[in-house]
């Protein structure tokens, strides 16, 4: 039998983080609204639906969306208007715009077995790695998870990169092996993706499982502040350039990022279906957005106005907070899902714009 963690004392308080504040407006208050064709949004809600059904303020209007006919514009007009009010959506230091960046689903090249060129692994989520919920305990560490591993009667925090890398920690744990660890390691910042696998020749989905611990750290900050880019510099396509051109500082740059995720593999039902993000409904490209869950409701629709990657044309469309990410933190930030393949990697790597957000909340029951 296992020995029980030894729990030394009780983690410091935790001081209370300035929440962000949502501001009632109308309708017409909000710009672009009137321009956006909302029934592009409309089957990305349904599938939001699916979810929020269960809680009692958004049975309602997720029942009688089961009613609207999701081809009639103005009837899909109409029920938004008729059911939420939106709420402008503000940063606890009093300021209403936020970064707004992009991810996709990209595409490896692997096998199930190492061997040529696939030489790296995926890895799945290891048996000894421990999931710590104490919030029954500590109510004001609600939806926070500690993740280790015991060493001796010990909990102690998990491995970072730096430490698998130079270990045999999780040897055995290889879910699939790929051939590119710039590719690898983007496809964990992506949180999921598809792998063309060699030896099977087969496509499997790889989709996030778990992850270590550890905080997410940009490894484009990483080079900025070493002084090898400028921030303007720092997107994907830099970052992996680099990588190429220095192969001695390959695994220094990898292991600025503590974090390890770990996938699990699915089958595709349809080639054309995206992921399925945290709220556990599929992805729609262009529709579907990861926000921070502390801040807004997983799987709200959130009316974006921001713009087109590495331009000022106007992009003002109704998403759906359906996703979240280890990067997304704070109440006007957003990431906009691009779809799946080079072309949506392509703009998603450019994509550091601001933008403001509101989020439609069903309207009160009438007393």
């Amino acid at each position: 039998m296992a020995p029980s963690p030894k729990v030394e004392q009780p983690p410091p308080p935790v001081e209370a983080k300035p929440q962000p504040r949502l501001q009632p407006v109308t309708f017409a208050e909000i710009p672009g609204w009137e321009a956006d064709d909302l029934r592009e949004a409309w089957r990305p809600f349904l599938a939001s639906c699916e979810v929020l059904v269960r809680k009692p303020e958004w049975k309602e209007p997720c029942s009688i969306a089961l009613g609207v006919d999701g081809a009639d514009s103005k009837g899909v007009r109409l029920f938004f208007e008729s059911f939420f009010v939106p709420h402008k959506v503000i940063n606890a230091d009093g300021s209403d715009s936020g970064l707004i960046t992009g991810y996709y689903e990209p595409l490896l090249k692997g096998a199930r077995k190492r061997g040529g060129p696939y030489q790296i692994p995926l890895f799945r989520v290891p048996e000894d790695m421990l999931t710590i919920d104490l919030s029954s305990v500590y109510p004001d560490l609600k939806g926070m998870r500690l993740r280790g591993r015991l060493a001796g009667n010990k909990v102690v925090p998990y491995a970072t990169r730096a430490e698998v890398a130079k270990s045999n920690l999780l040897a055995g744990k290889e879910l699939l092996w790929v051939d590119n660890a710039i590719d690898a390691f983007f496809l964990e910042v992506q949180g999921s993706g598809r792998v063309q696998l060699a030896d099977t020749r087969e496509t499997v989905r790889v989709a996030y499982a778990d992850q270590n611990g550890h905080p997410y750290k940009s490894i484009g900050r990483y080079l900025v502040d070493k002084g090898e880019m400028t921030l303007d510099q720092a997107s994907a396509a830099s970052i992996k350039a680099w990588f190429v051109a220095n192969p001695g500082r390959r695994q220094e740059l990898l292991d600025a990022n503590p974090s390890v995720v770990f996938f699990r593999e699915e089958k595709l039902p349809a080639v054309e279906q995206g992921p399925k993000g945290a709220l556990g409904v599929p992805l729609t490209p262009a529709r579907s957005m990861a926000v921070d869950p502390r801040m807004l409701v997983l799987g709200a629709p959130v009316f974006l106005a921001t713009t087109e990657p590495g331009s000022d044309k106007p992009l003002q469309r109704l998403m759906l907070a359906q996703d979240t990410g280890g990067a997304i933190r704070g109440a006007v930030r957003g990431d906009f899902f691009w779809g799946f393949g080079s072309g949506a990697g392509e703009v998603a790597g450019r994509m550091k714009q601001r933008g403001a957000m509101w989020v439609l909340l069903p309207k009160l029951p009438r007393s």
